[in-house]
């Protein structure tokens, strides 16, 4: 099988001020031209876990939605990708195959689960580790290198305590990727948030059970778009460089800081999971060793790499250069690269909105204000009309420009939820050329 074209970009100003050390740099990372079915040759597997606690009945059509869900993104495998269906409540139980494993997407193993969910009632409690735990046992027994998984809760993990489900999250990472999906609003969005991210999907609420159909199939038709498994960042750094921060800041923001795995004494890598055709944007901030003006040195060198197998080394698909330049000239030393300006930007609101929710959940109306009332202020700044809308639930705008609001005396549950959850998606930022010196040129 062939996988995508990886090109990379660094944009950034390069030019430090005398005695600066932070270097910023906005890393573009773009695949195209992936192939369509990876599948058809064994590269994907699938697993749905399905929230059957006793909650899932309330209202009816909750559980009956996600029937419907579970079904829909079983028809949208494509023939070849192994599958399972999960039923999760205080324990987590198989409910297609009939024996552990995995079964080979075909017209008749499809016909064969459809007909397994629609016997899912709802009973019992919620223990969300248990689930992830089943879903890693079953992925262990495929070969594909292509892991994902859909999670649906309609509540909080009641049954477990969060240093178990910590330590179950400990052991599947890296295992297979997750995209969680909390319905109604009865669930905990930062529970779910720490799943997602830990496990490099997406987390998102649906408040309308019927909606969920739409949601899984979407899932389950990226989940098969992708073509590339376990590719990491890698990053290189110079002897005394400290890196500060590598995040995801698009599609949406996720914090890879603490996910480095040390390659050598200067370099290591960081995960980002399989990759189709897409476009992500990564936030990289290296601290350098002091120089004279008039200097200029390799900051840092990115590469996309995956793990080499059967010996083989390690395949690098792209990579790209972040540099720094040592000058007295204030006009380059002071000049803001967009890119970076608007992705610190766009970490500032998420951080802003997560901290003023906390805040408002506390009781604790002056830092709830200051803190939704500077996302107001950052979402009018950098056209992030959709979070204006949601915020603009949350709170009165007196001033958008100055950040001026009040907090809402009543506020509708799925509101804030919605706020919550869809913080952490970005704004791609209009791209010019980059900021980076010719391959040859550098240290």
């Amino acid at each position: 099988m062939t996988q995508p074209d990886f090109a990379v970009e660094v944009y950034q100003n390069e030019y430090l001020a005398s005695g600066t050390t932070e270097v910023n740099a906005i890393v573009t990372v773009t695949a195209s031209g992936a192939p369509t079915g990876p599948a058809t040759s064994g590269g994907a597997a699938e697993v749905v876990i399905v929230d059957c606690s006793g909650s899932m009945h309330v209202p009816r059509t909750k559980l009956s939605s996600a029937k419907q869900a579970t079904a829909a993104a079983i028809d949208t495998l494509r023939d070849g990708v192994e599958f399972a269906v999960v039923a999760g409540t205080d324990e987590a139980r198989l409910v297609y195959p009939y024996q552990h494993g995995m079964v080979v997407a075909s017209p008749q193993t499809r016909a064969e689960a459809k007909q397994a969910v629609t016997q899912l009632a709802a009973n019992g409690g919620t223990a969300i580790g248990k689930w992830l735990a089943l879903a890693d046992s079953l992925f262990a027994t495929s070969r594909a290198p292509m892991r994902h998984a859909i999670l649906l809760t309609d509540g909080q993990n009641m049954h477990e305590t969060p240093r178990q489900l910590a330590s179950v999250l400990q052991q599947v990472t890296g295992h297979f990727v997750c995209d969680c999906r909390g319905v109604g609003t009865d669930w905990e969005v930062k529970e779910l948030r720490t799943i997602a991210d830990t496990l490099l999907g997406t987390v998102d609420i649906v408040a309308q059970p019927e909606d969920l159909e739409a949601d899984f199939r979407a899932m389950a038709a990226g989940a098969m778009d992708k073509a590339v498994a376990d590719v990491s960042l890698r990053l290189w750094t110079p002897q005394g460089a400290t890196v500060k921060f590598v995040k995801q800041v698009e599609p949406t923001l996720t914090d890879l800081t603490g996910r480095r795995t040390d390659t050598s004494p200067r370099e290591g890598d960081y995960p980002t999971g399989s990759w189709g055709s897409e476009t992500r944007d990564y936030h990289v901030c290296v601290q350098v060793p002091v120089a004279a003006t008039g200097e200029k040195m390799m900051a840092g060198r990115v590469s996309l790499v995956v793990p080499g197998t059967g010996g083989n080394p390690d395949q690098v698909l792209g990579k790209g250069r972040i540099l720094a330049v040592w000058t007295d000239d204030t006009a380059l030393s002071t000049r803001i690269n967009r890119e970076v300006a608007h992705y610190t930007g766009q970490a500032e609101l998420a951080e802003a909105i997560q901290e003023g929710l906390e805040a408002r959940k506390a009781g604790d109306v002056e830092t709830a204000t200051a803190k939704l009332g500077r996302a107001v202020q950052l979402a009018t700044e950098t056209g992030h009309s959709d979070t204006a809308k949601l915020l603009a639930k949350v709170v009165d705008v007196e001033d958008a420009r100055t950040g001026t609001v009040r907090l809402k005396r009543k506020v509708e549950a799925v509101d804030e939820m919605t706020l919550d959850t869809r913080s952490s998606k970005t704004m791609r930022v209009r791209k010019k050329q980059p900021d980076a010196l010719p391959e040859s040129e550098g240290a």
